[in-house]
C-alpha cells in the first residue's frame, strides 16, 4: 500500500481481502507495475454485500483504464466476490506523488526512468532537464521527445551507454 492513503478496511475481512485481489492487477502498459504500485488504486469499501473499488486513471484519456477496471472486476470474481463494483475517480486527479518507492525501484529495474521529484512546480510543468539513465546510472542524458510510448512518458537518451529510454513524466 502506497504512503499516501490508507485504504478503509477498518478490521473488515473481506474488504482486506479484496483490497490484497485489486492491488495484484498489473498496469498493461508497464506490467511490472501493480495498480498499487502506481497509486491508481484509491479505495476499497463495502456497502452491505457490495465490495467496491475505486481506481484513479494516471490521467483521464488513459487507455488503460478499462482494461485495468476489467482487470479488477476479474480478480475480485476469481477471489471470489459477487457482488462487486469498480469506480473511476477523476478527482482528486492522479499524481506520481502517490507511486510507491517500490514501484519506482521496479521501473527503473525495467528501464523506465522513475519520476524525479515531486508533481509540482515549474519542472514538474516543463520537465525536468537532468533524468539518471535506468541502465548505466548516468547524467549525461538528453530528452529527445516530450511525449514517448504512452502519453505519461517522455522519450530520452544516454550519451553516455547510447541506450534510448523512457522517462515516467513527473505529473
Amino acid at each position: 500500500m502506497g504512503a499516501v492513503i490508507e485504504l478503509s478496511t477498518h478490521g473488515d475481512a473481506r474488504i482486506a481481502r479484496a483490497r490484497e485481489a485489486a492491488a495484484r492487477v498489473c498496469d498493461p502498459e508497464v506490467p511490472v507495475l501493480t495498480i498499487d504500485d502506481l497509486g491508481v488504486l484509491r479505495d476499497v469499501r463495502r456497502d452491505g454485500e457490495t465490495i467496491e473499488v475505486v481506481i484513479t486513471p494516471t490521467y483521464s484519456g488513459c487507455p488503460a483504464m478499462d482494461m485495468i477496471a476489467l482487470e479488477v472486476d476479474l480478480a475480485l470474481e476469481k477471489a471470489g466476490f459477487v457482488h462487486r463494483k469498480v469506480t473511476l475517480s477523476l478527482s482528486p486527479a492522479w499524481t506520481t506523488d502517490w507511486m510507491s518507492e517500490a514501484g519506482k525501484a521496479k521501473l527503473k529495474a525495467y528501464g523506465i526512468a522513475p519520476p524525479q521529484g515531486r508533481a509540482k512546480g515549474r519542472g514538474a510543468l516543463f520537465g525536468v532537464e537532468e533524468i539518471p539513465c535506468p541502465h548505466c546510472g548516468s547524467l549525461d542524458t538528453r530528452r529527445v521527445s516530450e511525449f514517448g510510448s504512452t502519453a505519461c512518458k517522455a522519450l530520452w537518451r544516454c550519451e553516455s551507454c547510447r541506450e534510448p529510454f523512457d522517462y515516467f513524466k513527473c505529473i
